[in-house]
């Protein structure tokens, strides 16, 4: 039985989030469960990406459950058939916890992360660096998550990767004009591919504060899987940097007080090789994919904006791009 079902505020850019109450009788027991559901969003809804492979993001989280100390919600189904909710879906349990928040972002102040110590931010920080130790260790990732391999693609991990990512932004601006500071940052990548590529490991993808739950500034609930890959290390670890990066950006050019002293680069890196003895290469290359992927994010959400009426379309398309100051830095300094 359905007790109770609704919405969250926790949904995202990027699918549908559903919440459910749900019990039943086993023998001589009454089960009561809180679970959580994960929509596939409608072509209506100008989703963020392309292909939404929901029984890959399923079977991730199943496997870094198993794997690993990683927290992450027990899975319980993966729904492909539309038929019962418009959408197909999984489902997994709810976890309690507290997340950074996206709106306003949470370096602009007035909410549990920034109010805290700087004890507790950098217990924070460790442990989720600590996160992205754990699951880049997992044996075998290209045998365990040969699923998110895209074998198809031919070339290495990384250059899969990259692959991807420029036909996902071909797919963004294909009925529309292109944003040139994007050419420029993929022209550049091709200039500055590393020598030495490193070991694929268990890419989170989309590495972000924002996406885990935390209980006493500890990961207790790691989430969004949609972007999980196989990928040298050095990209979730950029992309956890950047991530704060892209808000400290939006929170100077809006006056809000920032948070400068957080998740910073050399000492997200840093932290990392102690907990690993990874040396890690070429963080100036995979900050600029980074900040490629979130200028593909925030190109698609913002003709999003303009088709639902939310925003006027800008003179150029590349006004969409939030971050590009950003990106624009990262070319520039490298």
């Amino acid at each position: 039985m359905v007790d109770a079902l609704g919405s969250t505020s926790a949904t995202g850019m990027s699918s549908e989030t559903l919440l459910a109450d749900v019990s039943w009788s086993d023998a001589d027991d009454r089960i009561e469960e809180r679970l959580v559901v994960r929509l596939a969003p409608r072509d209506a809804d100008i989703p963020v990406f392309p292909r939404y492979d929901l029984d890959h993001q399923f079977e991730a989280i199943r496997r870094v459950g198993e794997l690993t100390s990683v927290p992450v919600p027990a899975v319980w189904w993966y729904e492909p058939d539309p038929a019962a909710l418009g959408a197909p879906f999984f489902v997994m349990s709810r976890v309690d916890g507290e997340v950074p928040p996206d709106v306003l972002p949470y370096n602009f102040g007035d909410n549990w992360l920034f109010d805290a110590t700087a004890e507790q931010q950098r217990r924070l920080q460790d442990a989720s660096v600590g996160v992205l130790a754990e699951l880049h260790a997992v044996a075998d990732p290209e045998v365990e998550f040969a699923f998110l391999a895209d074998a198809a693609r031919p070339g290495s991990a990384l250059r899969r990767k990259v692959d991807r990512t420029r036909d996902w932004y071909e797919w963004v601006v294909a009925d529309g004009e292109r944003a040139p500071l994007v050419d420029r940052a993929f022209a550049w990548l091709e200039d500055r591919w590393p020598t030495d590529e490193g070991p694929a490991v268990l890419s989170w993808g989309d590495s972000r504060i924002g996406n885990v739950m935390y209980r006493d500034f500890r990961p207790v609930a790691v989430l969004d899987w949609e972007m999980a890959c196989l990928c040298p290390r050095e990209l979730d670890v950029a992309w956890m940097a950047y991530a704060h990066e892209v808000f400290e950006d939006i929170a100077a050019d809006l006056g809000a007080p920032g948070m400068p002293d957080f998740l910073r680069l050399d000492e997200v890196a840093q932290t990392y090789e102690h907990l690993t003895g990874a040396n890690l290469r070429d963080l100036p290359f995979f900050t600029v994919l980074a900040a490629i992927q979130y200028a593909i994010v925030f190109l698609r959400t913002g003709r999003r904006s303009v088709h639902f009426g939310e925003r006027e379309r800008p003179a150029q398309l590349e006004e969409l791009i939030m971050n590009r100051s950003g990106l624009e830095r990262a070319l520039s300094s490298h």
